[in-house]
């Protein structure tokens, strides 16, 4: 694939996902991993490969199979004639990006907010803590914060995946993140099954979270937010976080927004924290101006990382495939 040819694909994904969103039918990309990967797990559990070997194998079974599906898809379209084969990749990556939908989820909430019990509820499609016990504040932290990780997982990592590496870079770092969702837990059945998902999620994400603070502190820039408080922030609270990236790109924003993040957590009635995020001076008490001003952090951040995308889509030449 030529340069003109794979930016027009970057593009062109991107302008249906600013102006259509996420697909929603029921071979979505994402659904087929995860049927697949479910299948997979069911045979190697029913064989006794419930261990890393078996979490190895299953990883390799899963992203081999979704890259292998797209490419057996292209070489007959492509046998058809060549814009058959552009428009299947576009359909894949457009399908794959999904910056709107998550900036939907935030506005969906926004619309809410003074509604607690269907703000509570479209929250739980964010989150996986307890909602039904938030007010509006832990609502809009709850929030920022899913907006603030999904920003290096949903959105930089994918981009940027396909700008370098084309639509290959793209379908393993979503079936990697699919795999995480899936088996990655440390519990009793995914422990030792789920570790090669996991730690490969960390792999690929490693680097676009820690991209997103200086990108975060551009676009608090260019929004007169707090572009002075995002590195520090990152570096003294990142660490508040379990994963080795997610804490980058949420202790970045609340250093953007000045505003503490986290607070009170439960998971199953659990209180599992109830540290901030974030200078004891920085206000926790959030309403709908720190949401909207989140949401415009978050559009922002995505855009200036479509123009660096572009900038270093040319390094895709250098690519054997």
């Amino acid at each position: 694939m030529g340069l003109t040819e794979h930016l027009a694909l970057v593009l062109a994904a991107c302008l249906l996902d600013a102006l259509i969103g996420d697909p929603v039918y029921r071979l979505h990309p994402i659904r087929v991993i995860g049927a697949w990967s479910l299948g997979w797990e069911r045979l190697l559990f029913a064989v006794g490969l419930n261990g890393r070997v078996g979490g190895v194998l299953h990883w390799f079974l899963v992203v081999g199979g979704a890259l292998a599906a797209w490419w057996g898809v292209r070489s007959g379209l492509g046998a058809l004639h060549p814009w058959a084969a552009f428009a299947w990749d576009v359909f894949i990556a457009y399908s794959l990006i999904c910056t709107r939908d998550l900036l939907d989820h935030g506005r969906r909430v926004l619309e809410v907010l003074d509604d607690l019990p269907q703000a509570r509820a479209r929250l739980r499609m964010l989150v996986g803590r307890d909602t039904e016990q938030l007010e509006r504040d832990g609502i809009v932290r709850a929030t920022i914060e899913s907006l603030s990780e999904n920003l290096t997982d949903g959105v930089l990592t994918p981009l940027w995946a396909l700008c370098l590496f084309g639509l290959p870079g793209l379908i393993l770092v979503k079936a990697v993140s699919s795999l995480d969702s899936m088996v990655g837990y440390k519990n009793e059945r995914y422990g030792r099954f789920g570790w090669a998902a996991a730690r490969s999620d960390d792999l690929v994400h490693w680097l676009p979270a820690r991209l997103s603070v200086p990108l975060i502190a551009a676009a608090a820039a260019l929004l007169k937010l707090h572009p002075r408080l995002v590195f520090r922030a990152a570096r003294d609270y990142h660490a508040m976080l379990p994963s080795p990236n997610s804490g980058w790109g949420e202790a970045a924003c609340a250093g953007a927004l000045r505003v503490r993040l986290v607070g009170p957590i439960r998971y199953g009635g659990t209180l599992v924290t109830e540290a901030y995020m974030g200078d004891t001076d920085w206000p926790a008490d959030l309403d709908a101006g720190h949401l909207n001003s989140a949401l415009r952090l978050i559009l922002v951040a995505a855009l200036l990382a479509l123009l660096l995308g572009l900038a270093v889509a040319p390094l895709r030449l250098l690519m054997p495939w």
